[in-house]
């Protein structure tokens, strides 16, 4: 993995899917990169109808926002989120976590504890 950085701080960070994403043409898409969430990235979602109706979409929501770039992909959606195998989902939501995590001045986040943490726990796999 690679990332962008920014003087102060790592912005961005690339990422290769365990097993990829499949679009309509049958393309395959692994690599990707992933932005620094914002607090906007996280609060926005929960005012989602989907999100109060199911506490776990929020994970989808979130990472179709910070997300920049998945293969060829640019305009990264909830339907590509949730077009994902659970597999990938789960590295996903892990990476975020870890990525997001903060700095061991905070302990709650430096033990990725963080929004996606909240709604799938320590074993994402076991969500869906």
């Amino acid at each position: 993995m690679s990332a962008n950085v920014h003087p102060a701080f790592q912005t961005e960070i690339e990422f290769d899917l365990p097993k990829g994403y499949v679009d309509e043409a049958g393309t395959l898409h692994r690599h990707g990169v992933m932005r620094l969430a914002t607090a906007a990235d996280e609060i926005l979602p929960l005012r989602d109808p989907r999100v109060q109706q199911n506490e776990a979409y929020l994970a989808v929501i979130v990472l179709a926002r910070v997300i920049v770039r998945l293969g060829s992909l640019t305009d990264i959606h909830t339907g590509v989120i949730e077009g994902l195998y659970a597999s990938d989902l789960a590295y996903l939501q892990r990476l975020y976590e870890k990525f997001n995590a903060g700095d061991d001045t905070e302990p709650e986040m430096a033990q990725g504890r963080g929004a996606l943490a909240h709604v799938i726990g320590h074993d994402p796999p076991h969500l869906l």
